[in-house]
């Protein structure tokens, strides 16, 4: 499955990458799509393959499931 996460910070997405690429994800950080929005302006597209709960963290602002062009919500920090 394909996921986007968004992040408060840009620290904060460079510490998730570090933690994905230790878990033996790819992941990619770019600038995040038109059609969402950050408040740091940078994310993470990656491949996860376990139980997404496990790949949650407290740096993530929201994240998303890439299907396509279509991003659905599936997690909001409250």
């Amino acid at each position: 499955m394909t996921y986007f996460a968004l992040f408060f910070t840009y620290t904060g997405a460079m510490k998730y990458e570090k933690f994905l690429k230790s878990k033996g994800c790819s992941c990619q950080i770019m600038p995040v799509p038109r059609k969402l929005t950050s408040n740091c302006g940078v994310g993470a597209k990656f491949t996860f393959e376990e139980e997404i709960n496990s790949a949650i963290s407290e740096d993530i602002e929201k994240l998303f499931k890439v299907n396509g062009e279509e991003y659905t919500l599936i997690y909001e920090e409250e």
